[in-house]
């Protein structure tokens, strides 16, 4: 018969004291030491609950099997298939991503469902998960199709890829109760990864190019076809090169229509001053004069004489100082120019007036040549300017016409080299995946991971908390007040004795 601690108090209030505080006073009220002793009450309750959720746990964990991880590693570098080549233009032309979208893209082209599926297909549904490869047989289409989407769905759980940011290194595992079967899977998901990659990233071949181009080349015939029949029209072989002709025909013409200017008046001064010179010289000049030499004859003999008497009189004699009077008289009308007389003379032509004459004729020559020269220029300016205006009137049909055509020209070439490249591209980055490079292909693992210990202990926890739950619910739930204690802080009155309750 178990029995059980009742307190009895003993009021020293008189009845009606304080309603409220009685009231009140009916719950109990505890401290932290009664917890130990009433929970300590319901230990057998306590390790009940506990073994039970333990024994559940161990249970539970002992049905797990063990998973073996494989794992592998790529490095991604930037490929052509991510340079942007503009449909039309250069704008952006040769435009990238930054390595973390870069990497981000390769990390979704990983994660697709449609790799997986790839992959469950190459190996085969029945070697990865052999109790749905054993259904799936004898399915109808549509559970073909439900097992399938199963079991890509059960992969994607079991498939981790991880990158880290400024890291072109990705990381693909998978777990698999079968270590080889794990590894085959990871290598297989990157073979098929590499293949699906260039499915999604190149554009399979568009004949937007050559329908285009082909547009762009029939335009192009009806543009040189007008532009032909624009020259033939106005007799125009090489519109440009007959407008720099005529330019620089008009500024020859002009040039030496200046010079000739120029050398007009020149002439035409120098023919004034050639007339006033003209009309200043004699048309005659006297071409020479005879002079008489007679006193000086005369004179050279009378000294002779002198010299011849000397050598025979002296200086004194009367015969040699007749003769020095004489050539003393002689020589003082020589100097005072008595004995000059005129002799014979001619006249002639002035050559001065001659030159002035001829040079007068040969300045009027050119400057009526000069005169003929600027009517002729005056002609061929008037004649050029015709034409550069002519050619002036037809420029913006001309401009138009070459315009077009050049536009023309130029989108041909450029969708012509476009087309080239573009398959050039595709055919390169069909055959090789140089910028995604495999640093590490997964082995088989010699040691699995299994959650046999994080379950145990976790089920060692659970039954833990839920063993004190249920020793917590059990203590206030029973009647009474549990302690001599607790008694005195409910009633807020003096225990003065106890007494055992036997259980009936």
């Amino acid at each position: 018969m178990n029995t059980q601690s009742a307190w009895r108090t003993v009021p020293h209030d008189p009845p009606g004291r304080d309603r409220s505080r009685a009231d009140w006073a009916t719950r109990p009220r505890y401290a932290p030491t009664d917890f130990i002793t009433l929970l300590w009450r319901e230990r057998g309750l306590m390790l009940a609950v506990f073994l039970l959720i333990l024994m559940l746990g161990v249970g539970f964990a002992l049905t797990l099997k063990k998973a073996y991880p494989a794992s592998s590693s790529i490095l991604i570098q930037l490929g052509q298939e991510y340079v942007y080549e503009p449909l039309a233009g250069d704008a952006a032309r040769g435009a990238v991503p930054d390595n973390d979208s870069l990497v981000q893209s390769e990390v979704e082209i990983l994660r697709s469902s449609q790799l997986r599926e790839r992959v469950l297909r190459k190996i085969g549904l029945d070697a990865i998960y052999p109790r749905l490869g054993d259904r799936y047989a004898g399915a109808s289409p549509a559970g073909k199709a439900a097992m399938m989407a199963k079991a890509v769905e059960d992969m994607g759980k079991k498939i981790s890829v991880a990158s880290a940011p400024d890291n072109p290194v990705v990381r693909v595992g998978f777990e698999n109760d079968d270590p080889v079967m794990a590894a085959r899977v990871v290598n297989t998901l990157l073979e098929e990864y590499l293949i699906y990659r260039r499915t999604v990233l190149i554009q399979p071949a568009s004949p937007v190019f050559e329908r285009q181009r082909v547009l762009f080349e029939d335009q192009l015939q009806e543009a040189d076809s007008a532009y032909q029949t624009f020259l033939a029209t106005n007799d125009i072989g090489d519109f440009a090169a007959q407008k720099t002709a005529a330019t620089q025909l008009i500024g020859q013409i002009e040039a030496q229509r200046y010079a000739a200017e120029v050398l007009l008046q020149d002439r035409q001064a120098r023919l004034a001053v050639l007339d006033g010179q003209l009309a200043q010289v004699a048309p005659e000049i006297g071409l020479y004069r005879d002079v008489d030499a007679t006193a000086s004859q005369r004179l050279a003999a009378l000294r002779l004489q002198r010299e011849e008497l000397l050598s025979r009189y002296r200086p004194d004699a009367d015969p040699v100082r007749d003769v020095e009077a004489q050539i003393a008289q002689l020589s003082a009308g020589v100097a005072a120019g008595r004995t000059a007389t005129d002799g014979a003379r001619r006249i002639g032509v002035n050559p001065v007036h001659q030159t002035l004459q001829t040079e007068r004729m040969q300045t009027a020559a050119e400057v009526a040549a000069l005169t003929q020269s600027l009517n002729a220029y005056a002609v061929q300016s008037s004649k050029a300017t015709s034409q550069l205006q002519r050619l002036a009137a037809l420029e913006p049909e001309f401009q138009a016409l070459s315009m077009d055509r050049d536009v023309l020209q130029n989108s041909v070439r450029d969708f012509t080299v476009k087309e080239r490249q573009d398959q050039a591209a595709r055919e390169i980055a069909s055959e090789t995946n140089d910028n995604i490079r495999i640093v590490d292909r997964a082995t088989p693992a010699t040691r699995g991971k299994s959650l046999r210990k994080a379950v145990v202990a976790l089920a060692l926890v659970f039954g833990l908390f839920s063993a004190l739950c249920a020793g917590l619910v059990r203590m206030f739930l029973r009647p009474g007040l549990p302690t001599r204690a607790s008694a005195q802080r409910t009633f807020d009155l003096p225990v003065l004795g106890a007494a055992p309750m036997k259980a009936h």
